[in-house]
């Protein structure tokens, strides 16, 4: 199982994770979605398209643009992202 993890509370948990040059992106639906905020920020990758962000929340900790996604990844990248989530920045991921 792995998880990712904002200030000791789980906010994802899946055994199907993807490790996408070294980012770990979790199924949509093993995201707390209570804990997502909405960011303005947005990234492009070369090879997976439009990322937009979200800031991660915990009670009143908030961890700014540490959680992205790709709504429509362009075709390589496609079987490795879509609907999945990444975390990074304060957001620990842990393996069991």
């Amino acid at each position: 199982m792995v998880q990712a993890v904002f200030n000791g509370v789980v906010i994802a948990e899946s055994d199907d994770v993807k490790v996408v040059e070294g980012m770990t992106y979790f199924p949509l639906d093993s995201v707390d979605p209570d804990v997502l905020l909405e960011s303005p920020s947005t990234t492009r990758c070369i090879w997976k398209g439009k990322a937009s962000y979200w800031h991660v929340q915990v009670d009143d900790d908030i961890a700014p643009d540490s959680a992205f996604a790709y709504a429509e990844p362009w075709p390589l990248a496609r079987r490795l992202v879509r609907d999945r989530v990444a975390f990074w920045r304060d957001v620990q991921i842990v393996r069991d």
